[in-house]
């Protein structure tokens, strides 16, 4: 059984996963009807069922511990951005706040000496790794390209093929 202390805050953290779901699908929506950015489309449209995944695994732990995971209203997301760079600058600084939500909640399941809630966050832990690397690489690479065309064509293309560096690594 899970405290009550551990349950609002997987609960909250249920409500920032949703959040970003919804973030990430407000950026695909964006970016396809942006011309030519049909694979950062298809990116985000990946990163925000990603996210609802992340969600739902949340859901199911909180409630196979005892506990009753809350399906939490969403604010409205960030709908329009005024140029790409800005929306992968968007995406980079959710991620961080992800990934501060996640070491706050492995900081709680330690003091709370729940081990078993510490030992479910080591995923999330490794994911958000995963999650920054990718949103810093992206938008160096955004960075490096400028106001290139033909830059911008090949990062559409090959976004798809991007995870963390490992090229190999398709979502």
């Amino acid at each position: 059984m899970i405290s009550q202390a551990i349950q609002e805050a997987l609960n909250k953290q249920v409500l920032m996963e949703a959040e970003s779901s919804q973030a990430y699908l407000a950026m695909a929506s964006w970016a396809e009807i942006q011309p030519g950015l049909e694979g950062v489309t298809e990116f985000f449209y990946q990163q925000s069922d990603e996210e609802r995944m992340h969600m739902l695994k949340l859901i199911r732990f909180i409630n196979e511990r005892g506990g009753f995971a809350a399906v939490p209203p969403l604010p409205q997301p960030m709908v329009t951005f005024p140029s790409l760079k800005k929306l992968f600058e968007e995406f980079l600084k959710h991620e961080l706040q992800v990934s501060d939500s996640i070491n706050d909640l492995v900081h709680l399941s330690l003091t709370e000496k729940d081990y078993a809630t510490h030992n479910f966050l080591q995923w999330y832990v490794n994911e958000q790794i995963e999650e920054e690397r990718t949103a810093r690489t992206l938008n160096d690479k955004l960075e490096l390209i400028g106001d290139d065309k033909s830059g911008l064509y090949l990062f559409d293309r090959d976004i798809l093929n991007f995870r963390g560096g490992d090229t190999s690594k398709k979502r």
